[in-house]
């Protein structure tokens, strides 16, 4: 059933805020998935995909308006701030960077419920796979974390699944490079190229019938990586 569900990420370093909102979310139909800093939901935002996220600007490590600008740079989904920042700039400056909504702490769950449900009409966010995908004789189950080839179980690193699974969820879409790297690696490593391309080399050996010349993870030059439809 979770899988029909919208994924909402609720970034926030607030243990109460968790407890509160995160059965608050489960019980009005979403799937809540939890950050605790902003490089934590970067990379969350980033392998994920969740339908909306929720954003404190008062983060342990980064403020929450560089975690909204980072992530604005590869996620077109809903953001909507949650903070006890009151300032009217404070506002403008989270709406100018890219923020759907701002609302105030302390809240009201309905409130913030129904905001979410206004951004989340008006998004355009690609939703996730339920289904195993097929790539001829390569099977992709993201929700049961498995991969096969001509039927027989494909053994990968959990980083080499990470890095498959969001391509998988983006299907036949171009993902940049500092996307990806984001994904995996987290937001630190958003310029070490190198990484994924050692990774999308490994991958192609033990997917592509010939990784000489691919098939299943195709390169854009100079852009980034999309998995073939």
């Amino acid at each position: 059933m979770s899988a029909l569900r919208h994924r909402i990420l609720v970034i926030d370093d607030e243990p109460q805020i968790h407890r509160f909102l995160g059965p608050a979310l489960d019980a009005a139909g979403y799937e809540a998935l939890r950050a605790d800093s902003g490089q934590e939901g970067l990379r969350g935002i980033a392998l994920w995909s969740p339908d909306a996220v929720v954003l404190d600007l008062g983060l342990p490590d980064m403020d929450g308006k560089d975690v909204l600008e980072k992530a604005r740079a590869f996620y077109g989904g809903p953001i909507l701030i949650l903070s006890a920042r009151d300032r009217e700039v404070e506002k403008i400056e989270a709406l100018d960077r890219g923020a759907n909504d701002y609302v105030e702490k302390p809240f009201g769950v309905g409130e913030l419920l129904a905001r979410l449900r206004v951004a989340l009409r008006q998004s355009t966010t690609v939703k996730r796979p339920t289904e195993p995908l097929s790539l001829g004789d390569v099977v992709i189950d993201l929700d049961r974390r498995l991969v096969s080839k001509t039927a027989q179980p494909v053994k990968l690193s959990p980083k080499e699944f990470d890095l498959l699974s969001r391509l998988a969820m983006s299907q036949g879409k171009v993902l940049t490079h500092k996307e990806l790297l984001v994904s995996v690696w987290g937001a630190a490593h958003a310029d070490d190229t190198q990484y994924l391309r050692v990774f999308v080399g490994q991958l192609r050996q033990k997917l592509e019938d010939d990784p000489g010349k691919p098939k299943l993870i195709l390169t854009e030059p100079g852009v980034g990586y999309r998995l073939a439809e």
